[in-house]
Order: structure tokens, then C-alpha cells, then sequence
């Protein structure tokens, strides 16, 4: 209880009635039609500034032209709500705060609001060089200079951050896989402060009293517009008194030309008092508004450093580590967990590496140990950094390494992709499992024969770097690996405590944090960003070599083009709408030419009745012997090979199934569903056979020890009772839908 007490005093308020907050959200609803973000603090001096304030529940659309309408709509309003989505501002030292007190003045901060999912952090100096290179390039100057940067990741097409400054969004900075490169979009706030400063990209209109927001200018409205303004480039706009952003539809030699041709066609008008049709009319649009008005915007006057954010949130972030001290001690000293191993799961990640520190405070009484699981696809940075932190530290590391696994797979299964992972199976889970412990599990409870827990290991997820892992619990068991039990400290934590921590503990961490990357796993990660894809290209050129040729090859085996592959489309199999759009707007096929694996299975005439009653389905096998169907399929039902007939029978409880030598398959059942049932586990089993990796995930599931893998060549024996563990720990079949995509189709249900 106190532990909780204690959480929520550095949570900040409580949350808002429900009239309240659907206030609020009507608000925020009218403020996100405007692309470009605005100020997000929640003040009470005024109605402006609380129709500025928003609870994100749209990503931002890409705005590389005019705007275009967003079908995503319905697909955001379904994920996950993080209600934990802000920090505090504290408007007298310019700084953000984790918690509602200031350390510094002992002010209390102002809300801001986060878009989700809410995981703000301190931009690198890699971000930063970017972020200055762009301002300077789009509008000559850079007002930000060394003020404490911050962004915070909101979904888009590839790497999408909002930029926070001062306690206001001062832009978006994007990276756009058209084009492989950065882009910066201002926000209302932004935009007033560059206007400011600026060299180019600036547009001046004539004062017009008309509402202008959201609307299109025609080039006679225009009084000047700078010459380095391309077509799609965001543009300060300043008329009369207001002042703000919008989007160009020309360039600006363009602009010039077209001015010149208007002035020339309304000369010859008045000279021949007629309407001459071939030269260009007034109202050609030039830009496209997005918000202007009459506030005005400015930086706050105080700068202060690192080392004063940390003085402001010290109290904060020891009652952080103490309520996540608390978790961890809580369920180690657990009575059925007191005798177990304790290891730390380090990837040399910033987030493990404050578990460490943590597990290492908590846990000064009792043996611990890293460990830390080599893909054989990590960055050579965290190899180094791993090692040495451990060395340095004097904790002991258990390191295992799944060496060329995921080379020797990669022809077999292809490319992983988001929605394909099956190098997270073959090089983490079933390395994972090859971790030895010396002492005696303990059984969990209600989960059933040989479910023991054998060690623990505090792992460092947290919620708020996605939308998938928003739910996590405390602790939770991994089905892949069923002897660990996981716990995770910090899972309600943001990246800005987990760096402001950091900071504060003085821990020094993995350099590819600086160089570009939000995230340090395996290098050719399919969940990787494509920018972080280009500096692995600038970092490490020899590895992205390896990779890229690979894809090439893979691609143009498919009929796939190179831009397929430069644009990222292989890291899905199933693309979003979003690649689809990229696709049609770079003119990218695709859709992959038929390419025959090994494995084929072909359904003769769908479901048909049998004569002596009940349902049959025939199909056509190939890839598949018959002896090594005959040493497996004792996992779906009692088994009979008959080799001098050339058939092999397996009874199930759903119906039977026989298996020819000629590669004919027959499945039969009392009823249309069973018979659908029972012929999708069969091939189910089929396709294990033959995709096997021999990662051995199979073998340690099995509580009887009835499977055994030789030579890549999967076995089970009588003594399967057919529990069903083995397939579902197996990657294969995770991914069967994907590898069999129109087995439905074929059956006709």
C-alpha cells in the first residue's frame, strides 16, 4: 500500500471527472484537425490557451504537399489509451519535471500533454545536428541553440518526433521514407519564433479580414515570396497583423514566373480591353494555410543545463527507484522464489541498464548475475558495451550466443518482417532457453505438471515504448521459455525518467544512443526505422553491405525491384495502408511473382461428403516423405505406417488421416468443421516438418521429453500425449497463416 502511495504522489493529480475529461477531449478534437502541433500546456489563465491543450488520439499526418485525409481514423481510435500521458512543466526554470513539484524553486509544474504514446526523452546530439541542419537549410537560422531539447515519438510513415522546447511543441521532425530524408514542419508557436530569425521561406500576403485558416491563396493575394521555397515546403506566413505556417503548392522561381505572366496578361487586358485565355489566371493557388493568428510567441528567457533538469527531479526519481526497488525485492524474496537464481536480462539497452543498477541495489544480499543473449546480429558498439560495463561493474555476466543462426535460417524462412518475426524465436527464445541454473525449480501454481519456475530474471519492458506492450504485468511467465519468470520494474516509466536516472546515477551507457538510434537490438531489426536503417549504412558499411545484397537477391528472385528493397517494403508481409499509399505514390510494385518452395500443398476439390457419411478433404503433397511423416505425426494421434503398402494412417479424436507414398493426402471426420480442423493441423505439422531451423524451442516445451530433432529432422515418439506445447512454442507454426497464406481459399470456407 505504501509503495503505491508513493507512486502516485510522483504521478502528479489525479485523473479528471469523466464530464471533465470529455470536455477536454472535444477540445483536444477541434485542436488536432491542425497538423502542425501546438502549445500542449494546460494553464487556467484563459480560454486561448485551453483550446491549445490536447490529448493526442491521432497520428500526425505526413505533410509533404497539400493536405490529403487520413483513413486511420478507426484503426487509432482502437489501440490502447495510456491515461499516464504527460509530464509537468515548470514555467519559472524552464524545465520538465516527472513529477508536480519542482526541486528547484518548489513551484508546482504545469501539465503538458502528451501525443501518445507519451514517451518523451532528451534529443541526442546525433537529433540534434539533424534537427539544426534542417532549420538551417529550410529557414537559415537555428533560434533553439543549446536550450534542453526533448521529443516525443508519435506514429507516422517511418521515424516521426515531435519537437518539444520551453514547454511547447515547436515542430515535427520527420523522416520521410519518399524521399530517405529529413523533414521539419513547424507548429503555430514554431513558426512565430522563425519568423523571427529567418532567412527564406517566408511568404507575405496582402491584409485580408476573411477567416484564412485551413484555406487556399491565389497568387494575386501574395505580396512577396522568398526564391528558395520549393513546391511542398512549409512556409512562414506573415499577413497584417497575424502570423504563422502553411504548405506551398510552387517553387519559387515558379512564383516569380507566374507573377510575371499575371502582370503581362493584365497589361494586354487593359491595353486590349479583352480576356486573353492562354496566359495563366490570378486565382492559380500558390499555398495552402494552416494556421495563422494574432498571438505572439517567444522562447523563455532561462536556459538551464542537464545538470539543473536533474536537481529539479532528484526527488522524483528517488521515489521512482524506490517504489521499483520495492517490486523487485517483493517478488524475490518471495518463499517459492527464495532459493532461485536471479539474473538481469541485459541487451545493453538504456532501459536494462537501469534494471541493473536497480536489481544491483536491491538485491546486495543474494547472487546476481547478467545475462545477456547474443543474436549473432547485435551491434558490435553493444557487444563492447556490455562486456565492459560488466567488467567495470564486477557483475558477472552470462553471455550466450546463438552464433550464424539466423544466417543459416534467413534463406529458408526469408527476410523477417513485423509481422513475420521468426529471428526472434530462432536466435533469442531458443538461445534463451540454453541458460543453465544449478538449483531446483518451484512448481507454479494451478498451471500444471512440469510448468516449474527454475530462475528469475528482471527484465526491463516498459509500457510506453509501444502500443503492444502497454499491458504488461509486474511479472509474467514467457510460454517460449516456461522454466523464467520475468519481472519488470519499471514498466510504468517514460524514456525521460529512464534517461534522467541514468544521468543522475552517473551510468554510462551504450554510445549508439547518440549516433541516432532510439533503439539498440539487432541491426537489421524489421522493427528498426528506416532512419535508423541509413546510419547503419554511415556507421557500418561492410554490415549493411551483407544485409542489402541479401535483399536484392531475395528481391529479385520475386520480381521485386530494387526500390522495393531501398524503401523498406520487405520489413512487412502484409502491408499497412500506409506502404501501400508510399507504394503507389513512388510507383513500386508489390506483389511478388509465384516462387514454388520446396513445400507444396494443394487441395484437390475442397470439402466433399463421403459415401458411408461424414466429410473428406483430398490434397496433394509435395516436399513431404512419407518415413518423416511417420516420425512425427504421433503428435497428432495414434500412429500406423504400413511402408510395404505405402500409406501411413493416424487416428485422432477429431477424425483420421492418411498419407500416401505418391503424396496424396486424405482427411476424413463426422462433420464439415472437423474435417477443416483436423486437415489445418495436419498441414500445421507438414509445414513444421518441413521448415524445421532446429532450434530446438520444441524440445525443451515437451514436459515427457517425446521429441527429438536430428539433423534439422523433427521426431515424436509414443510417448507424446499430445498436450499441443511443441506446436505452439514452434515458430513455424506462430507463422503459418504467413507461410500457407491461402489455405482457406483452397479449402473454400
Amino acid at each position: 500500500m505504501q509503495q503505491k502511495k508513493e507512486k502516485s504522489q510522483a504521478s502528479g493529480p489525479q485523473k479528471q471527472s469523466d464530464p471533465q475529461k470529455q470536455q477536454r477531449n472535444m477540445q483536444d478534437q477541434k485542436a488536432s484537425q491542425i497538423p502542425g502541433r501546438k502549445d500542449l500546456r494546460t494553464t487556467k489563465k484563459s480560454t486561448e490557451n485551453k483550446s491549445l491543450s490536447f490529448k493526442a488520439k491521432k497520428p500526425s499526418n505526413k505533410s509533404s504537399g497539400p493536405e490529403k485525409s487520413s483513413n486511420s481514423t478507426k484503426n487509432t481510435l482502437q489501440r490502447f489509451e495510456y491515461e499516464d500521458d504527460h509530464i509537468f512543466w515548470c514555467g519559472k526554470c524552464n524545465l520538465p519535471l516527472i513529477g508536480e513539484e519542482c526541486g528547484i524553486c518548489g513551484g508546482r509544474g504545469e501539465i503538458i500533454r502528451l501525443s501518445q504514446p507519451a514517451d518523451v526523452r532528451f534529443c541526442s546530439p546525433y537529433e540534434r545536428e539533424v534537427l539544426e541542419k534542417h532549420l538551417y537549410s529550410a529557414f537559415g537560422c537555428n533560434p533553439l541553440g543549446e536550450r534542453l531539447i526533448f521529443l516525443n515519438k508519435i506514429p507516422g510513415e517511418d521515424k516521426t518526433d515531435e519537437v518539444l522546447v520551453d514547454g511547447f511543441i515547436f515542430g515535427i521532425l520527420r523522416f520521410e521514407l519518399s524521399e530517405m530524408n529529413y523533414s521539419f514542419e513547424p507548429s503555430l508557436q514554431g513558426a512565430k519564433i522563425l519568423l523571427k530569425h529567418a532567412e527564406g521561406r517566408k511568404v507575405e500576403l496582402r491584409k485580408m479580414n476573411r477567416h484564412l485558416n485551413g484555406k487556399n491563396i491565389s497568387a494575386e493575394l501574395v505580396e512577396s515570396f522568398d526564391a528558395n521555397i520549393k513546391t511542398g515546403d512549409f512556409v512562414l506566413v506573415t499577413t497584417g497583423s497575424l502570423t504563422g505556417y502553411g504548405v506551398s503548392y510552387i517553387g519559387g522561381p515558379d512564383f516569380s514566373n507566374l507573377k510575371t505572366l499575371i502582370e503581362s496578361k493584365a497589361q494586354a487586358e487593359r491595353e486590349v480591353k479583352t480576356e486573353i485565355e492562354i496566359l495563366p489566371d490570378a486565382e492559380t493557388k500558390v499555398i495552402r494555410i494552416r494556421k495563422v493568428d494574432g498571438t505572439r510567441a517567444s522562447l523563455h528567457p532561462e536556459i538551464p543545463g542537464l545538470r539543473v533538469c536533474i536537481e529539479a527531479n532528484k526527488k522524483h526519481l528517488q521515489v521512482l527507484g524506490k517504489n521499483a526497488i520495492n517490486t523487485i525485492r517483493g517478488l524475490v524474496s518471495r518463499n517459492e522464489y527464495r532459493n532461485l537464481p536471479v539474473y538481469v536480462s541485459f541487451s545493453g539497452g538504456k532501459d536494462s541498464l537501469v534494471v541493473l543498477d536497480l536489481a544491483r541495489s536491491s538485491l546486495k544480499q543474494r547472487e546476481l548475475k547478467a545475462f545477456f543473449l547474443n543474436t549473432g546480429i547485435e551491434f558490435p558498439e553493444t557487444i563492447e558495451f556490455v562486456q565492459s560495463f560488466c567488467r567495470e561493474m564486477k557483475i558477472p555476466l552470462e553471455e550466450v550466443d546463438a552464433g550464424s543462426a539466423f544466417w543459416e535460417q534467413v534463406e529458408k524462412f526469408g527476410p523477417p518482417a513485423k509481422d513475420f518475426r521468426w529471428c526472434c524465436k530462432v536466435c533469442k527464445l531458443a538461445s534463451a532457453g540454453d541458460l543453465k541454473v544449478e538449483k531446483g525449480g518451484c512448481s507454479l501454481p494451478n498451471k500444471g505438471a512440469g510448468n516449474s519456475i527454475a530462475y528469475l530474471t528482471i527484465d526491463g519492458k516498459r509500457k510506453h515504448e509501444s502500443f503492444s506492450r502497454a499491458r504488461i504485468a509486474a511479472s509474467e511467465t514467457n510460454p517460449f521459455v516456461p522454466a523464467q519468470l520475468n519481472i519488470f520494474p519499471i514498466r510504468d516509466w517514460k524514456a525521460l525518467e529512464v534517461w534522467l536516472y541514468i544521468y543522475w546515477r552517473g551510468l554510462s551507457y551504450n554510445p549508439l544512443y547518440d549516433l541516432g538510434f532510439e533503439r539498440v537490438g539487432c541491426w537489421l531489426c524489421p522493427s528498426a526505422l528506416a532512419a535508423e536503417y541509413v546510419r547503419v549504412k554511415e556507421l557500418h558499411p561492410e554490415m549493411h553491405e551483407k544485409w542489402n545484397t541479401f535483399l536484392l537477391k531475395w528481391a529479385k528472385a520475386r520480381g521485386l525491384s530494387e526500390k522495393f528493397v531501398e524503401h523498406g517494403f520487405w520489413r512487412w508481409k502484409e502491408l499497412p495502408p500506409k506502404m501501400l499509399r508510399l507504394a503507389e505514390e513512388l510507383g513500386v510494385s508489390v506483389i511478388a511473382k509465384e516462387n514454388a518452395e520446396d513445400f507444396e500443398i494443394t487441395v484437390v476439390a475442397g470439402i466433399s461428403p463421403c459415401r458411408a457419411g461424414g466429410f473428406s478433404i483430398e490434397a496433394g503433397v509435395k516436399g513431404i516423405r512419407e518415413k518423416e511423416a511417420a516420425d512425427f505425426m504421433n503428435v497428432l494421434g495414434s500412429t500406423v505406417y504400413a511402408e510395404e503398402l505405402g500409406m501411413l494412417l493416424v487416428k485422432t479424436g477429431k477424425g483420421t488421416v492418411k498419407f500416401f507414398s505418391n503424396g496424396n493426402l486424405l482427411v476424413s471426420s463426422e462433420t464439415k468443421e472437423q474435417a477443416v480442423s483436423l486437415f489445418k493441423d495436419t498441414a500445421k505439422q507438414f509445414v513444421r516438418i518441413s521448415r524445421c531451423t532446429g532450434c530446438g524451442i520444441c524440445l525443451k516445451t515437451c514436459p515427457l521429453g517425446a521429441v527429438s530433432v536430428n539433423e534439422k529432422k523433427p521426431s515424436v515418439s509414443e510417448a507424446c500425449i499430445r498436450c499441443g506445447k511443441c506446436t505452439e512454442s514452434c515458430v513455424v507454426t506462430r507463422y503459418f497463416n504467413k507461410l500457407v497464406p491461402d489455405l482457406d481459399q483452397k479449402l473454400k470456407v
